[in-house]
């Protein structure tokens, strides 16, 4: 038994511990300086996020990170078009605007991006509190429960939500007005992502329709 705790906690670990150092790298390397000050601000938030909801959420509630490590068994719908995945240029444009001076993103904007990307972390946290069912991957789990309560009250993918503000706000953050134009492509990304996911949430989970009806807003209060 002791055995299998141990693998189950570097299991827990290892992909948000990976995570962290290829954020890092992929920061650094492209701007090839560690002077690269906004990029130590915006590592440092997503690393100390990271970390905390890994140990909560071992402790709290293991099948949360089991359900959010497993890849392989995603059911999905419909593919999204392969060039919308180019918003992840949000993450390494920004080194290399860095490195050649492209933009130059003033010091309050940089700290206001950071301070969004943070409340943003911070609401994803807050929704995998609510549901230990969230996860990346597109499926139904067995006695899978419909939450409506927290977040869920107000839209229906509150964790898409938190993740829209963190991406859409990383450019910024990050001290780059170029990378933002990959980084809207997280916009249409996260309506055919949402789309496809309600299709199986409507065909397996019982009850999501009724709670469709209750909650009429997606992603944004009032908006869609």
């Amino acid at each position: 038994m002791e055995g299998n705790t141990e693998l189950s906690k570097s299991k827990a670990f290892r992909a948000p511990i990976a995570g962290i150092i290829v954020l890092g790298l992929v920061f650094f390397v492209s701007a090839g300086s560690l002077k690269y000050w906004q990029a130590w601000i915006y590592w440092t938030i997503f690393s100390s996020l990271t970390l905390f909801i890994t140990v909560y959420f071992f402790k709290r509630s293991p099948q949360l990170l089991a359900g959010r490590t497993r890849v392989k068994d995603q059911e999905t719908v419909k593919k999204i078009p392969a060039f919308l995945n180019l918003y992840f240029l949000a993450y390494l444009v920004p080194g290399f605007d860095f490195r050649f001076h492209w933009s130059t993103v003033p010091v309050w904007a940089v700290i206001a991006a950071n301070l969004m990307v943070f409340l943003g972390y911070v609401f994803i946290i807050i929704v995998f509190k609510e549901n230990s069912y969230a996860s990346a991957n597109i499926k139904v789990e067995e006695e899978q429960q419909i939450v409506s309560t927290g977040p869920y009250a107000i839209i229906r993918h509150p964790m898409y939500t938190g993740l829209l503000v963190m991406i859409l706000f990383a450019p910024l953050a990050l001290g780059s007005y170029w990378a933002i134009i990959p980084g809207l492509l997280y916009i249409p990304w996260t309506v055919i992502r949402i789309k496809n996911e309600e299709e199986l949430l409507l065909r397996e989970l019982p009850g999501y329709k009724d709670y469709c009806l209750k909650i009429h807003y997606r992603l944004i209060p009032s908006i869609w």
